[in-house]
């Protein structure tokens, strides 16, 4: 009647009757027989104990399923969902999101990165809580981090009461998200009074958080603008709490640093500006402003001068005669180097490819001219090691 029974039982291949009608004829069976059967059936019913144990155990609540982390972009009408992802995932220029249209509909988005993720922009008008037809555990059931986005050039009590409710329906079923509030649009404020909104925000979500008896949710806050580096910034601290033992990436970085007298190493990904590792010197907004502009020019050259699609016949061509050889390995190097001097204090920023992916751009000292063979070494062993670490990392 219920599920088939595991093993190889010869009883369980029998009807009811043929069962019954065995074991009335147990007896003509040797005690050696009877002993092994019974040792057979106990071991048969602990082993059905054990898998309906595992198969009634509840799953931890909260912890992210297998598959691609999720970033959910959420937030009232107008605060700036859109233009984040546009600006940060898709190269909009800022001040082209001035003619982006409001979102209508959950927009999905795949981003192939060093990481593969999704991040999911949502309508503000839509409240998933109140609303039957979203399927709450398929939507948080992958979820990397939720960012809520307020603008902080508008009346933000609506926004904050919202933010509230979610993090408590959430709480409750999936404590362990990572909850990134976007006090967004402060570009135009002066220190002081973003520094003011900032903690007026922060004491009402945990006051609130605090009536409800959620101490110590995992809520981060963030000053954000498209219009500058700020946003990236942002990015880079939430997608740094997504990966997997982010210790010893910073432990390669802070001991080339040490080796190489850097003055700071940045892991970025190339793609999206966004760094997710650095070393444990104390962050420089100016420097990572550096860094990533010049990756952006890196870019910009590699499109114009960089690898392009060849015909197959040209392609032919260049790997025939005189040369008889594929063009891969006709190029001297598979790998990206550039090095730029600063002529303000003649430091040397200098850029090494990790993948296609990832790219080390560290800022180095001015005397650094005259160990250039040692550090291209030492450079060359923690590419190595980041290689092997997102190898072992990466989800099987």
């Amino acid at each position: 009647m219920g599920s088939p029974l595991r093993g190889r039982d010869p009883h369980s291949q029998l009807e009811g009757g043929d069962r019954i009608l065995l074991r009335r004829h147990s007896s003509v069976l040797s005690p050696a027989q009877l002993n092994l059967e019974r040792l057979y059936e106990q071991n048969r019913t602990r082993q059905h104990q054990k898998d309906g144990s595992k198969a009634t155990e509840p799953s931890t609540p909260g912890a992210p399923a297998k598959g691609k982390p999720r970033l959910l972009l959420m937030g009232q009408r107008r605060s700036g969902k859109s233009s984040i992802s546009s600006v940060v995932f898709h190269k909009l220029p800022p001040n082209e999101t001035l003619y982006l249209e409001s979102t209508a509909r959950i927009q999905k988005d795949s981003m192939a990165s060093f990481m593969d993720f999704q991040v999911w922009d949502f309508p503000g008008q839509i409240d998933i809580f109140d609303n039957p037809t979203f399927d709450i555990d398929a939507m948080f059931g992958e979820i990397g981090a939720l960012i809520w986005v307020i603008d902080a050039q508008d009346d933000y009590l609506e926004a904050v009461a919202r933010l509230n409710v979610t993090i408590l329906n959430l709480q409750r079923t999936y404590p362990n998200i990572k909850i990134e509030v976007f006090i967004h649009k402060v570009d135009g404020l002066s220190d002081d009074y973003k520094l003011d909104i900032q903690r007026d925000i922060t004491i009402r979500i945990q006051d609130e958080l605090s009536d409800h008896g959620f101490e110590n949710a995992p809520v981060t806050f963030h000053l954000t603008s498209i219009y500058n580096h700020s946003i990236f910034e942002a990015f880079s601290k939430v997608i740094q709490k997504l990966i997997p033992r982010l210790g010893s990436l910073e432990a390669m970085l802070t001991n080339l640093c040490r080796t190489c007298r850097f003055e700071k190493a940045y892991l970025f990904d190339v793609l999206s500006k966004i760094y997710i590792a650095t070393d444990n010197a104390p962050a420089d907004m100016a420097s990572y402003e550096i860094c990533s502009d010049y990756i952006d020019v890196i870019i910009d050259i590699t499109e114009v001068y960089g690898s392009w699609p060849r015909s197959k016949g040209y392609r032919e061509s260049l790997e025939g005669a005189p040369w008889n050889q594929k063009l891969d390995d006709q190029v001297a190097s598979n790998w990206a180097e550039s090095w730029m001097v600063l002529t303000d204090a003649n430091r040397p920023i200098m850029l090494r490819e990790v993948d296609k992916y990832l790219a080390l751009v560290a800022i180095m000292k001015d005397d650094s001219y005259d160990k250039i063979p040692l550090i291209n070494m030492n450079v060359e062993v923690v590419v190595q090691g980041l290689k092997e670490f997102f190898d072992i990392t990466k989800p099987k």
